[in-house]
């Protein structure tokens, strides 16, 4: 078992080589140093250690990507068969129905999706498809990513782009530092299900949401295919890679940051702010009723 010492050397290592901001890696990396010598992480174990860090660590850069995850799930340390967190995600998303909660059919023929995770467009497709074909025929949609924590940024392309007409929306870009490129996601041209045209989308948002659901949120509202009603989430769009650095601990380091197409930037630290702001209990009653109005109902 490596001391606490060694975690926290292998987690800076990995922040310092692969921060999409280099520039701010070495006032990262001094800080906790200085923590670590001055005795802040002695003896924390497990959950608590990486709560102390994660904390020193958004403190000296606050972007809620970085930070030290504990997982009950032992990790591979062999960096050749390291693959940055994706097998553990695909597991996830696999034992969560690909974040697919439910489907609901509400009065006045209003549909309603509640996604929990943003799953892979290859392996979740069918799974987003599917829901999507649930909705097809209703009047209205609801997606509900209250409790959405994040996701992949092609499966948050692939729910977006059921909300325009053809493959021809540059919805937004991601700049890579590790290979300095920038890759675009525009609307995908192949849906395994009908596309969702000319009706009201209404997105519930609360302080929780994060990450991919705050992509789906952000990219609706900002090309004008969704009105978000809730509260305004927790700020965080970076994409990020995962690496052990213990049995249990993963480092969490964001080596890309998305670039809206509409605005130019991203909801990093500021959140996505709701067009209809309500408590996020209140969020589903308010765009119920607020889609019943518009539809005459």
């Amino acid at each position: 078992m490596p001391t606490n010492a060694e975690i926290i050397h292998r987690a800076l290592d990995r922040i310092t080589a692969g921060y999409v901001f280099p520039d701010r890696t070495s006032s990262i990396d001094t800080s906790i140093r200085r923590r670590l010598a001055a005795g802040d992480y002695d003896g924390l174990e497990g959950p608590a250690l990486c709560e102390a860090v994660t904390a020193h660590l958004q403190e000296a850069c606050p972007d809620k990507h970085l930070r030290l995850l504990w997982t009950d799930e032992p990790q591979d340390l062999d960096p050749a068969t390291e693959d940055e967190g994706r097998s553990a995600f695909l597991d996830l998303l696999r034992a969560e129905n690909q974040g697919i909660r439910r489907f609901e059919h509400l009065d006045g023929n209003i549909g309603l999706i509640d996604i929990r995770r943003i799953a892979c467009a290859d392996e979740g497709g069918r799974a987003i498809g599917a829901a999507m074909e649930l909705a097809a025929l209703s009047s209205a949609l609801i997606l509900d990513l209250r409790a959405c924590r994040g996701g992949a940024p092609e499966g948050a392309a692939m729910w977006c782009s059921y909300f325009f007409p053809d493959d021809q929306v540059h919805l937004n870009d991601i700049y890579d530092r590790r290979t300095d490129s920038t890759r675009q996601f525009w609307t995908i041209a192949h849906l395994p299900a009908p596309r969702y045209l000319d009706r009201p989308v209404y997105v519930l948002t609360s302080s929780l949401t994060f990450s991919g659901g705050e992509d789906v949120a952000y990219t609706l509202q900002a090309h004008g295919r969704a009105v978000v009603v809730g509260e305004t989430t927790r700020g965080g769009a970076h994409p990020t890679a995962r690496y052990a650095v213990a049995e249990h601990i993963l480092v969490t380091v964001p080596t890309a940051r998305t670039i809206s197409t509409v605005t130019g930037t991203n909801w990093e630290g500021v959140g996505v702010a709701p067009d209809v702001p309500v408590p996020a209990g209140d969020a589903l009653d308010t765009a119920h009723r607020a889609a019943l109005r518009r539809l005459g109902a």
